[in-house]
């Protein structure tokens, strides 16, 4: 039996997450912030694959509801095996940078960066206490390629989701010496509520302007099996990995 935490787990990239794994045996917590609806309905789909899931409302940015989540995995389950620190928002606004105000800012960083720093270091430390078994638990830091894209009409995102490069680096080499990897999964230009109301933008930088070699959307299910090749223990000798699931935007052809 294998265990995974997925956060933001009701939706979109999430969702994609919680189903791969599913799909590779995987037993899953999903956790939701608002969407109760979205997460049961997740987690039928998961038990219609052979699997449990729990779903578990928490607020990542809350340090009480960070704790419940992985009080509640252990509780139902007793063990985690992988923990995929996915949840994450955009800004209700896209403001010009000489403009945003700081509410937007403290928010994004709330959730999308000091949520999944302490969240991480939570589940690391119930990881290192826990029985060993035959593969050791891993840690996946979901962040975006505006890790490294100006994007001047939402810098709080950019700079959270940056954040998130260093975090993957500085848990990978604290937690290698308890023979725990962590990874960071960086995806592009993903279908999602997200990105639902910019898809005419979107649609003209992929399929005109060839932004992305691969001229086509990313799915979910993208991201879901980079995570399951983690999961499976198929990148054993890696650590602070950044796994580029983005068409191959990084490549930056010219």
């Amino acid at each position: 039996m294998s265990i995974a935490i997925v956060t933001g787990g009701s939706r979109g990239i999430g969702r994609g997450i919680v189903l791969s794994l599913a799909r590779a045996g995987y037993d899953v917590v999903v956790n939701y912030a608002s969407d109760a609806e979205a997460a049961k309905a997740v987690g039928a789909e998961v038990e219609a694959l052979g699997r449990k899931a729990l779903p578990v409302r928490a607020d990542v940015s809350r340090a009480e509801d960070r704790a419940r989540l992985i009080d509640a995995a252990y509780a139902t389950f007793g063990r985690l095996d992988l923990l995929v620190s996915n949840a994450g928002v955009a800004p209700a606004v896209r403001a010009d940078l000489l403009e945003a105000g700081e509410e937007s800012f403290d928010r994004l960083i709330e959730i999308n960066l000091k949520g999944p720093y302490f969240l991480i270091q939570q589940a690391a430390n119930r990881m290192i206490a826990q029985a060993a078994s035959d593969t050791p638990p891993k840690i996946v830091i979901v962040s975006s390629i505006s890790a490294y894209t100006a994007s001047v009409n939402r810098g709080d995102y950019c700079v959270a989701k940056a954040g998130l490069a260093m975090t993957t680096q500085l848990y990978a080499a604290r937690l290698a010496e308890h023979g725990i990897n962590v990874y960071e999964i960086r995806p592009g230009i993903i279908a999602t509520d997200m990105t639902r109301g910019v898809t005419a933008r979107y649609d003209k930088l992929i399929f005109t302007d060839g932004i992305t070699p691969i001229r086509r959307w990313g799915q979910p299910d993208d991201v879901g099996r980079a995570v399951v090749a983690v999961a499976t223990d198929l990148l054993p000798f890696s650590t602070g990995q950044v796994i580029d699931v983005d068409g191959g935007f990084h490549l930056r052809v010219l």
